[in-house]
C-alpha cells in the first residue's frame, strides 16, 4: 500500500479511524509521510502520542474512547457512562472520559479523560474491541462523582431496570470499593429498595435475554384501530399482537380481558417467578409466542413508552 492510500483503505470502520502510528508504519507508511499528514491543515491529526485519527475534523466521542483505549493499553478500561453507554445505558457523560488503570501504572493524564487507579480493577467487559467496566463497577463510577440527585437515581436504578445489574451487586461493589462519595449513593439505593417496579423489569428483560424471543417494547398503552383504550401490557410484541403484564403484587393488571377479547395474546405472570423460574416463564412466553403467530393478528394499534 503506498504512502497515499485511501483512509478507508487503511482501517475497517470497526477502527472508528483510529490507528496507531505501528499500524500505520505496518501498511508501509513511513515516518515522515505520517508526521506529513498531521501537520495543521493536513488530513489527518494525532488525538494522542501515538494514536492517529484519519480524518481532519473534531473527533467524536466515541473516536476519542477509542483512541484513548488503544493508549492506555492492557490491563485498562473505560468506565463511568461511556461503559455505561456501551452496556446499552445512554444516560448523560461526564465531559472527560473516565478510565481505570492499574494503581502501580504510572502516564500522564490525556486532557479529555480522568484517570483511575484501582487496586481492584474488573474483568472487562469487551464491546467492539474496547475494554469497559461491568455494568455495576460502571454505573458506580459515575454515581461517586454525580452531584445531581436525579441522574444519580438514573445512574443506579436504569442499569438494574434494564437487567445489567442488581441492587445487591451494585451494594456489594460499593462496600468492597472507595467509600469516597458513597454515603448519597447508599441512600439512593435504599430508595431504589423500595421501588420494587425496578427489580421486575430487570428480572422480566433478564429472562428474555437468555431466550429466543425477538425484543419486545416496553410500557405499552394498547388501543384498537379506531383510537379506543383497550388495556397495558409491560412488555409488547406487535409483529404477533402479544402482550406480557408482571406488575408487581398490588398494582391491577389493567384491561387483560379486554385485551383478550380484542384478540390479543397475553401472558401473565407473578414476578415472584422472574427470579425463582426464569425457565418456565420463558417456555410459556416462547409457546405463546408461536400460537399467536399462528392466528392472524389483531386489530389493534399500541403506544409504547420504551423500545428494547
Amino acid at each position: 500500500m503506498t504512502a497515499l492510500a485511501d483512509a478507508a483503505q487503511l482501517t475497517p470502520a470497526a477502527h472508528d479511524n483510529v490507528l496507531t502510528t505501528a499500524e500505520l508504519r505496518a501498511h508501509g507508511m513511513s515516518e515522515g509521510t505520517i508526521a506529513r499528514r498531521c501537520r495543521p491543515g493536513g488530513p489527518w491529526r494525532r488525538l494522542l502520542p501515538g494514536i492517529v485519527l484519519l480524518g481532519a475534523g473534531e473527533p467524536t466521542r466515541r473516536q476519542l474512547v477509542r483512541a484513548l483505549a488503544r493508549y492506555v493499553g492492557g490491563e485498562c478500561m473505560v468506565t463511568g457512562g461511556d461503559a455505561l453507554d456501551a452496556h446499552g445505558v445512554a444516560l448523560p457523560r461526564s465531559p472527560a472520559v473516565h478510565i481505570l488503570v492499574p494503581k502501580g501504572r504510572r502516564m500522564l493524564s490525556p486532557t479529555f479523560a480522568m484517570v483511575e487507579r484501582t487496586a481492584r480493577p474488573p474483568e472487562p467487559v469487551v464491546v467492539d474491541g474496547i475494554p469497559f467496566a461491568p455494568a455495576a463497577r460502571a454505573a458506580l463510577d459515575a454515581a461517586r462523582r454525580e452531584p445531581d440527585p436525579g441522574r444519580l437515581r438514573d445512574l443506579l436504578s436504569l442499569p438494574i431496570y434494564y437487567g445489567l445489574t442488581t441492587a445487591a451487586e451494585l451494594r456489594a461493589e460499593l462496600d468492597a470499593g472507595s467509600q469516597r462519595g458513597s454515603a448519597a449513593v447508599r441512600s439512593e439505593l435504599r430508595a431504589i429498595d423500595r421501588d420494587r417496579d425496578t427489580y421486575v423489569h430487570g428480572w422480566a428483560r433478564a429472562v428474555l435475554r437468555d431466550g429466543p424471543l425477538p425484543p419486545p417494547r416496553w410500557d405499552v398503552t394498547v388501543y384498537d384501530r379506531r383510537g379506543r383504550y383497550i388495556g397495558t401490557v409491560d412488555a409488547w410484541w406487535d409483529e404477533v399482537g402479544m402482550g406480557w403484564q408482571f406488575h408487581p403484587p398490588g398494582k391491577p393488571h389493567l384491561g387483560h380481558l379486554a385485551l383478550a377479547a380484542a384478540g390479543v395474546t397475553v401472558v401473565r405472570t407473578d414476578p415472584e417467578r422472574l427470579t425463582t423460574d426464569r425457565r418456565g416463564v420463558l417456555t410459556e412466553l416462547a409457546k405463546a409466542f408461536r400460537t399467536a403467530a399462528d392466528r392472524r393478528r389483531p386489530s389493534v394499534q399500541c403506544l409504547a413508552r420504551v423500545a428494547a
